[in-house]
């Protein structure tokens, strides 16, 4: 017989260590779930997605997917509309320090809205150009980046609001790969060409590594010296 001063006490230990069952989604907490497993689907299959393969990714039942969304079109549509969704991008606009030299600004800037561009080209490269309409606050991304580079205003060539349409303008164009096949153009490029045009006295001169250093005048200041 086993002494009872060795025998586990197992009702200590169950209550010790209760099951913990997992508390149920809400719906809206299912539906975002749902959104985020299609939307890596629909970049690479389009609206060729099946509800089998979106019910695989979330890790539910396909019928769990119709009592989400009643179909599948309207799941695609919330999909593309949180994707296309541009608020994410004013808000890592925003988180930009003023405090930082223009240069790094003026390249955090292109880079944020470059990768904007390009993630709305892929998505209408396979769905389509129909698509929900997305809430848009018109010109609200000049007002950001205004206020960004106000504090460097006096050293501009054009005021705020304006470089934040020169600066979208480079952003875009460089995002669509027909344009640029061949002659890519880096996120380091673009923030050069946008603080000196083609020929003009630089305010920096980035490295490969991303570095960068104070250039002294150009050829053409050295010329007046």
């Amino acid at each position: 017989m086993i002494p009872e001063d060795v025998v586990p006490d197992t009702g200590e230990l169950a209550d010790a260590s209760p099951r913990q069952r997992a508390q149920p989604l809400s719906p809206d907490d299912r539906k975002a779930m749902i959104i985020d497993a299609v939307i890596p689907l629909l970049i690479e299959h389009g609206r060729a997605v099946t509800s089998r393969q979106i019910a695989e990714a979330a890790g539910i039942a396909e019928g769990t997917v119709f009592r989400a969304f009643g179909d599948k079109e309207t799941l695609v549509s919330a999909a593309i509309e949180k994707y296309l969704d541009p608020e994410p991008l004013r808000e890592a606009l925003r988180a930009i320090d003023p405090a930082l030299p223009l240069e790094h600004k003026v390249r955090a800037v292109i880079l944020l809205m470059r990768e904007r561009f390009q993630s709305v080209m892929r998505m209408m490269a396979v769905v389509g150009t129909e698509r929900p309409a997305v809430p848009q606050e018109r010109h609200e991304f000049v007002r950001i980046i205004a206020r960004l580079i106000e504090p460097e205003a006096a050293a501009l060539n054009l005021p705020p609001e304006r470089v934040a349409y020169v600066l979208r303008l480079l952003s875009f164009s460089s995002a669509f790969p027909a344009l640029n096949e061949g002659m890519e153009f880096s996120v380091d490029e673009l923030a050069r060409i946008a603080l000196l045009g083609v020929a003009g006295r630089p305010f920096v001169v980035f490295t490969p590594a991303g570095a960068s250093t104070t250039s002294s005048t150009s050829s053409a200041d050295a010329a007046h010296d």
